[in-house]
């Protein structure tokens, strides 16, 4: 108890920014960002890119993860799932440092946001841009909110990577002019399994107060080893799909080795690791990861196969 007083304590005397930058949770912002990159890569090879339209997909994007996070930091705390036994990186709503209707005033103004961001993509993508924003903003709110919130069942992994993955880059590469394209397709997929991942170590984490909150989540239901080997087998997954999409030029072929090397680090970390607070450090390592697979695609010099 004094140790989580200590945390709040050291956390209270922190700006008032400096709070709401963690409650937005903006270490992992790469998730939303990425696959935008990776979508205006995808158009970039048949058609010519407008580099503000990729802008303002990605700042979307963005207000959308950032308005999840936040409705999300005061949804838990009004539901009581976060309590002092979480092994999570701090809620600043459940240990009382911001003010949850506030925090939930924050989430309106960044969904706000993307949609003023999303306004000129709707323009240039006409219709299917309303029905991926309006899905993303339904998804945001009912991620913590409803009777039953996406967050207490097992559909949170499979959402993030169809969202944080496939729709990302497709819809960002159909903005930007590209017809659709299985390459495109495949991207998305190699960019949404490291969401997916991120989502599930969070909710393997998480475990034991999920379940005593009634939660339902995919980590739940397969078990603390299953949890660890589907892990690893999306990490192993988003690399393995690097050389269907691209044929790699040499700089990528090694950065994607690299890539390799570091998802087995990864998922033997996470298998070696018990359920505790020491999962925390794979969460940005794996957004890393998703990024390096990027890069790969950037730095290759083929077009589709």
């Amino acid at each position: 108890m004094s140790s989580q007083t200590d945390v709040i304590e050291k956390l209270a005397r922190l700006p008032a920014p400096l709070r709401w930058v963690i409650a937005a949770r903006f270490k992992t912002v790469g998730l939303s960002v990425t696959p935008v990159m990776c979508g205006t890569w995808v158009a970039a090879q048949s058609v010519p890119v407008d580099p503000w339209l990729a802008v303002l997909a990605a700042l979307s994007a963005v207000g959308i993860q950032v308005g999840t996070n936040l409705w999300n930091d005061a949804a838990d705390a009004e539901r009581g799932t976060d309590t002092a036994e979480r092994l999570g990186p701090p809620r600043m709503t459940a240990l009382g440092l911001l003010d949850g209707s506030t925090v939930k005033r924050g989430a309106a103004l960044a969904f706000a946001a993307a949609v003023a961001s999303g306004l000129p993509l709707v323009v240039a993508g006409g219709w299917p841009i309303v029905v991926i924003g309006l899905l993303a903003l339904l998804l945001g709110y009912s991620y913590s909110m409803g009777p039953v919130p996406l967050s207490h069942t097992p559909l949170g992994e499979v959402i993030v990577i169809a969202f944080f993955g496939v729709i990302a880059v497709m819809g960002t590469a159909h903005v930007l002019g590209a017809f659709p394209s299985w390459q495109g397709v495949l991207a998305g997929v190699m960019m949404g399994l490291p969401s997916g991942a991120v989502l599930l170590l969070n909710n393997h984490r998480d475990r034991q107060t999920d379940a005593a909150a009634g939660r339902r989540t995919l980590a739940i239901l397969v078990g603390t080893s299953g949890a660890r080997f589907l892990y690893a087998a999306l990490v192993a997954a988003a690399v393995a799909m690097l050389p269907v999409i691209v044929r790699l030029s040499p700089l990528a072929a090694t950065l994607g080795a690299v890539a390799m090397l570091a998802a087995v680090f990864l998922a033997v970390g996470v298998w070696r690791t018990p359920v505790s607070a020491g999962i925390n450090r794979f969460l940005p390592l794996t957004v890393l990861l998703q990024f390096a697979l990027f890069l790969a695609l950037a730095l290759s010099g083929a077009t589709a196969r």
